[in-house]
């Protein structure tokens, strides 16, 4: 390129003469190609209304290279982008809806709006796709700041696109068009005053309009606008309608991940006021596909909301049975609320479900449901190999604990101290701990006490060597005891004990060695105790 071309180009551009504007719009149509740009360039540069609509009517010849230099100097070309929306020449209007588009001008959502709402508009629908198209790229931005232009507010953009929507709104009864009321859903607030004032008035002419647009739209932004009036302790009644009727599976999902496993008390109050749930009914097969996280809110949600008791337990009955496994723990855990045979029944059958923690939570609920044998599963479960269903058990069997057990210990009769006992191991594992405290307390009566439950207990064995020292107790009443509790340990240290015990100076506890002794060989005949021996005079 001469410099001499540069330099005419330059003057071009940069003259106040408006007369270089009519020099350059035939150069568009030069042979040369470094003319055609080097107009463009100037073109685009000026503020020439003129030169800028030329520019746009031209728009859908461009090839990319023009189509770029064109959105880097978009922002000078407004008015002109703005006179072709509500332009009625067809290809002009399309031109400049197409850049509106392109280049991102939410600025342009006004005149839009203006093209929309002139009932003699012949491109009205050009318009209404740019307009919901326009909606859709600011949705994003919004979703996603990451992709945020950098020269603007995102959201002084939304606000400013929301009060044009809005006043247009407002005129919907005069225009009918239905595309502005989308935009309005897409991009409005929960607490927008004109939004409120649509949803609470039936008879408002955008209301029905309004409702459908919340009950069909597939937009991320319109089913989010829905949910976010789960937090509002004043839900309209529509929005909760909408709510209960929405089946798609986006909102769907939406709404469980909201719920999630914690529910804010506003949430939880909008939920009870839902008495009916489209997607809740006879066929549950379509939970099976969902995450565990999803099938615990689902879970959650049907427990929650004010449905049918029957259409709750339905889905806690699928999910027990065929679920994941949070979707089963969460289904166990609030088959709890539920009474009855078939309640029964299948608490019963997720007693065998893998999941220990489906196992613990079901474990829980035995006893408050009457169910016959219910005592000796839950004694059964605390063998378990897993450390939940045990701690489970033993919270059920808490009344079996060695504390009770010692309280009540002097008023049971034999049979029922050994029956009693044998529950009382399995649950209680402190129990050997606090009874070796007995066995070695300082108290006489506690001592006595100890050894009986020791033989109640069978863990004479095990506590053997706290037992003992008892065998030489100054009490002849503690020694015979602890002869008849040795009775119960095969060990050498116990029997050599016992043979001690037959030479004991108190007869009482001679003879209690000796059943003891003939407890362990049934064919030992009665060893006669050893003469005493003379004191030393």
């Amino acid at each position: 390129m001469s410099e001499g071309l540069a330099t005419t180009f330059r003057l071009l551009r940069e003259t106040q003469n408006e007369a270089a504007t009519r020099v350059l719009i035939p150069a568009l149509d030069s042979r040369f190609p470094s003319v055609r740009d080097l107009a463009l360039e100037a073109l685009l540069s000026r503020r020439s209304p003129a030169g800028h609509r030329e520019v746009v009517g031209r728009l859908h010849t461009f090839e990319e290279p023009w189509r770029r230099m064109v959105g880097k100097n978009h922002s000078r070309m407004l008015p002109a982008l703005r006179d072709a929306v509500i332009s009625s020449d067809r290809q002009i209007c399309v031109n400049g809806c197409r850049a509106a588009v392109w280049f991102c001008q939410y600025d342009l959502i006004p005149a839009l709006l203006i093209a929309l709402e002139d009932p003699a508009n012949p491109n009205a629908t050009v318009a209404s796709e740019a307009l919901l198209d326009l909606t859709e790229l600011l949705c994003g931005e919004l979703a996603d700041p990451r992709d945020q232009n950098q020269r603007r507010d995102v959201q002084v953009v939304r606000r400013r696109a929301v009060g044009a929507l809005e006043m247009s709104v407002g005129r919907f009864g005069r225009h009918r068009r239905r595309e502005i009321v989308e935009a309005f859903v897409l991009l409005t607030y929960r607490d927008n005053a004109v939004l409120r004032q649509i949803l609470q008035d039936p008879y408002h002419p955008a209301f029905v309009v309004l409702v459908d647009a919340l009950s069909k739209s597939p937009q991320s932004a319109a089913i989010g606008l829905l949910l976010s009036f789960l937090d509002d302790s004043h839900a309209p009644s529509a929005v909760l309608s909408i709510v209960s009727k929405r089946s798609d599976r986006k909102f769907v999902l939406a709404l469980l991940h909201k719920i999630g496993r914690e529910t804010s008390p506003a949430v939880t109050q909008n939920l009870r006021r839902l008495e009916s749930i489209a997607w809740i009914g006879s066929d549950t097969a379509f939970l099976d596909s969902w995450s565990d996280s999803e099938q615990s809110a689902a879970v959650r949600l049907a427990m929650v909301s004010g449905i049918a008791r029957a259409q709750a337990f339905s889905v806690v009955e699928h999910l027990l049975a065929r679920g994941k496994p949070g979707g089963r723990r969460a289904a166990a855990e609030a088959l709890d609320k539920f009474r009855g045979a078939d309640a029964n029944l299948l608490a019963l059958q997720a007693l065998d479900d893998e999941d220990p923690d489906v196992q613990s939570r079901i474990l829980v609920q035995l006893r408050g449901r009457g169910i016959p044998g219910a005592l000796a599963r839950l004694v059964e479960m605390i063998d378990s190999p897993h450390d939940a269903v045990r701690d489970a058990a033993r919270r059920c069997l808490a009344e079996f604990s060695f504390a009770r057990y010692l309280s009540s210990f002097d008023l049971l009769d034999e049979e029922v101290r050994a029956s009693t006992g044998e529950l009382v191991k399995k649950v209680d594992p402190q129990a050997p701990a606090m009874l070796r405290a007995e066995l070695t307390s300082a108290v006489r009566s506690r001592r006595l006490r100890g050894l009986a439950m020791a033989r109640a207990l069978g863990l004479v064995a095990s506590l053997e060597d706290a037992i003992l020292p008892l065998a030489k107790d100054e009490d002849h009443l503690i020694r015979a005891e602890a002869a008849l509790t040795l009775g119960q340990s095969t060990s050498p240290a116990a029997r050599k004990a016992l043979a001690c015990a037959l030479a004991d100076r108190s007869p009482t506890v001679q003879g209690a060695a000796g059943t003891s002794l003939r407890r362990q060989f049934p064919g030992l005949a009665a060893t006669p105790a050893p003469p005493a021996q003379p004191t030393p005079g």
